[in-house]
């Protein structure tokens, strides 16, 4: 099963934080966002393994599009 972390809101992607394959749980940031000069954390919500960094940084991403890919058990 996978779970797709998407934007929440207009912004840059300003850094990625994790890498393929990579696990990560519900509280770790997998990207940060700038908007209007603040940076946004942007958490997995999921247990999982990176499947699909789909951003990059300096990327504009919009209110749901999708950011990274996580397989969950």
């Amino acid at each position: 099963m996978s779970h797709v972390v998407v934007a929440e809101l207009v912004a840059n992607v300003l850094s990625v934080e994790v890498k393929q394959g990579q696990s990560v749980g519900p509280a770790d940031a997998v990207v940060v966002l700038e908007s209007m000069k603040m940076e946004i954390p942007v958490l997995a919500e999921v247990l999982g393994k990176v499947s699909e960094i789909v951003v990059a940084p300096g990327d504009v991403v919009r209110d749901g599009d999708p950011l990274v890919v996580l397989e969950t058990a």
